[in-house]
Parts: structure tokens; C-alpha cells; sequence
């Protein structure tokens, strides 16, 4: 069987491309790139959701609290060698009123309910990617509207999210060192950042996996 990883995320994970309002396709979803980079040993699950959050419930939209989907997400796509979660980003909306600490204890929730999931072939394998910042220009865009006041708290959340990782034993990636965000929203990523960020995080997941293997 090929090796099975989900990639767990919000619009960033999704392909929200701000240009058009729609998607990109799959030669530019940094997921399905990750699958074409690492071949047809392995099934690349593509999980993203515009909106979701670590643990969130949205006041205005239902269904976007990461938490209350992983699993039956997990459960569906089993049995799994990896897991990448990259979320963050909607946590920093003003109207949740969250510090980056705070939105890394929701990272945490999320990361040990999938740990304990009975999903896993072998062990649990797990990589959190903090998202990149939020630009501040973001705040005076049309989509800041939404946002609100979010940019500075962001830029904060990699660190807390490294502190995590190291608590729970799992992998940890700063997206901020490859990727940018676009001209037009500030907080979504452009076409060359997805291919970026595909490159690094395919290299981790063969890595993590194929180590594993030699481990055994």
C-alpha cells in the first residue's frame, strides 16, 4: 500500500487564489505539487477548508473548528503514515480575541487528539507548519473587514508553535522562511509560494517516512 498522508489545513491548504476569488489548480496546490514531487509511493490526502481553525467554533459559519473534524477526517483516510497540519491563520481574527499562545494551546488540542486517534498504520507521524504572517496591509484591505485587527499576533505564532512540537514530539516547519503573501488580500499565498512550500514540505514527509522505515 502506498504511503498515506493527510494534509490538514485552512484556504492556504485549500489554494484560495485572491487574484481570481476561486482556486488554483492542481500544478499550483501546494499539496497536490508535494504529491507530484514524491512520486506513486505515496497518496497525498488533500484536507484543506477556507475558514477552518484549530478549535474554533466560527460565530457565523458552522463546521470550520478543526477539532471537531479531524477525526472522522483521520478515520476516513486510514490507515495513515503522516499527518501535516498547517492552521492558524483564522484563529487571529479580532472577533476571537486569541493571543499567538492561545492559538497555540488550540494547536495542541487538535495535534494530541490526532496522536490518540486509532488511525495509524505504525506509530504517529505528525508535522506542524506554522502559516505564514498575515501582512498588515491585510487589515486595511476589503478583506480585513472580516479579519480585523490580526497582523501582529501572527508573526508570533511560529515560535509558540515550535514550543509545542517540542512538548509533544512531533515535527515543526516555519512556512515564513518560503513563502509571501499576495498584493491583493495580504494573507493568502501567491502561485510561486505554494510551489515553495510543496518543495520544503515534500523533502520532511520523505524524510520522516523513509527514516522510519530504516529505524524499523
Amino acid at each position: 500500500m502506498k504511503k498515506r498522508v493527510v494534509i490538514f489545513g485552512d484556504s492556504n491548504t485549500w489554494g484560495y487564489d485572491a487574484v481570481t476569488g476561486g482556486r488554483f489548480n492542481e500544478e499550483i496546490r501546494w499539496p497536490m505539487v508535494a504529491a507530484k514531487i514524491l512520486g506513486n509511493e505515496y497518496r497525498i490526502l488533500e484536507e484543506g477548508l477556507c475558514g477552518r481553525t484549530t478549535c474554533l467554533e466560527d460565530p457565523f459559519n458552522e463546521g470550520l473548528s478543526g477539532l471537531t473534524y479531524i477525526l472522522p477526517c483521520l478515520q476516513t483516510h486510514s490507515p495513515l503514515d503522516m499527518l501535516v497540519v498547517m492552521l492558524g491563520t483564522n484563529d487571529c481574527k479580532q472577533r476571537f480575541s486569541l493571543t499567538a499562545a492561545n492559538i497555540a494551546l488550540g494547536m495542541r488540542r487538535l495535534v494530541k487528539k490526532a496522536m490518540e486517534a486509532e488511525v495509524w498504520r505504525d506509530n504517529p507521524n505528525i508535522l506542524v507548519i506554522a502559516p505564514g504572517p498575515i501582512l498588515k496591509e491585510c487589515e486595511l484591505s476589503e478583506v480585513g473587514k472580516n479579519m480585523g485587527v490580526c497582523s501582529d499576533k501572527s508573526y508570533e505564532i511560529a515560535k509558540e508553535y515550535e514550543l509545542i512540537a517540542k512538548e509533544l514530539g512531533v515535527g515543526f516547519f516555519d512556512s515564513s522562511k518560503c513563502v509571501e503573501m499576495n498584493d491583493i488580500d495580504f494573507m493568502h499565498l501567491t502561485a510561486d509560494s505554494h510551489i515553495a512550500l510543496a518543495k520544503e514540505v515534500s523533502v520532511i514527509i520523505k524524510n520522516t517516512l523513509e527514516n522510519k522505515e530504516l529505524k524499523a
